[in-house]
């Protein structure tokens, strides 16, 4: 579709329009600091490890293979063991971590600009995954809930990005046709597969220069300048 037809523009959060991977690692680095738990640890072994169950135990919860409180417990009484450390003060640290992640929350570079121009020509909503309580807490302190038209977050839905019928309610509640409507996003699988296999067009934020992925998208960019010339404003 020509970006002079569409008729709604959804946004993702999350390392879309908000840097969540330096939050993350910047809140794991005030965390290591915290606890002398790590002091066997350095910074960087808390957060790769951190990051490869989180993914994982992610990965499970989309699947429907573990509940959203084995989720949240999961993720910290898992890196806790695989470093060798006391994994019964996984809430402990998972709340101090919640805690620290917030004071880290900032917007991409070139995003803030680029979503508040575009819109001034499109309707706007926020389609994300993640916790609903952090999630619509972005949306207050990011001034999300007056600018954007709607806002979706998949946990309310009942099911996560890729599944469709986030899809399915996002489209219902932007009152568009699927293939009115473009998606900005990160995520490949979430984002790319889950949009287009709706109908959706999606603009991809990635610096992944796998051209078969690219293949899948309507639009690539790593720049939000670009975004901003593919939607010719």
């Amino acid at each position: 579709m020509s970006p002079l037809s569409y008729k709604f523009i959804y946004f993702d959060l999350d390392d879309t329009l908000l840097d969540h991977k330096s939050a993350e690692a910047a809140g794991l680095k005030d965390v290591h600091e915290h606890f002398e738990l790590f002091e066997e640890i350095s910074a960087e072994e808390l957060i790769d490890v951190y990051h490869q169950v989180n993914s994982r135990q992610w990965s499970l919860y989309s699947q429907a293979k573990v509940s959203r409180e084995e989720l949240q417990r999961n993720r910290f009484e898992l890196t806790l063991k695989e470093l060798g450390l006391n994994s019964a003060r996984y809430e402990e640290v998972g709340n101090q971590y919640m805690r620290y992640y917030r004071n880290h929350w900032q917007w991409i570079d070139g995003a803030k600009e680029a979503y508040y121009e575009i819109l001034e020509k499109y309707p706007v909503g926020i389609l994300t995954n993640g916790f609903a309580e952090t999630q619509r807490k972005k949306f207050e302190d990011f001034d999300l809930y007056d600018s954007a038209e709607t806002t979706v977050i998949s946990e309310e839905v009942g099911v996560l990005k890729p599944h469709p019928n986030v899809f399915k309610h996002a489209t219902e509640l932007a009152s568009v046709d699927p293939d009115d409507i473009l998606y900005v996003g990160d995520s490949f699988s979430s984002d790319v597969e889950g949009g287009t296999k709706f109908g959706w067009d999606v603009a991809w934020f990635t610096e992944n220069g796998e051209p078969k992925k690219h293949e899948k998208a309507h639009f690539v960019f790593d720049d939000f300048i670009d975004l901003k010339h593919y939607l010719k404003i």
